[in-house]
């Protein structure tokens, strides 16, 4: 029986590397919106007005519904969310030097 591991759980259940980067992104993007909704304090009513989006859809992401939002509409929430993001590319020989 051979042991595997995995840089992430991504990495274990989906198909190709790109596949796993991009649940990876979606996952870290919909934790950290989530916890900002949280910090607010408010009412999810409030919450879905402020991020432009229906209560239904952020009871979505409150509850981790990651094949509900693509990594476009999890960008598009990071503004109202008053989040600052950036995009890093590393070239992969750089990464492995």
């Amino acid at each position: 029986m051979t042991i595997e591991y995995y840089d992430s759980v991504w990495d274990a259940i989906e198909d190709t590397p790109e596949e796993a980067l991009n649940m990876r992104l979606r996952s870290e993007l919909m934790a950290r919106i989530a916890g900002r909704v949280r910090e607010w304090d408010i009412t999810q009513k409030e919450a879905a007005h402020r991020l432009g989006i229906t209560q239904p859809r952020l009871n979505d992401l409150l509850n981790g519904q990651i094949n509900k939002f693509s990594l476009d509409a999890l960008v598009n929430l990071t503004g109202p969310a008053n989040f600052h993001l950036e995009l890093e590319i590393e070239d992969e020989k750089e990464v492995a030097a």
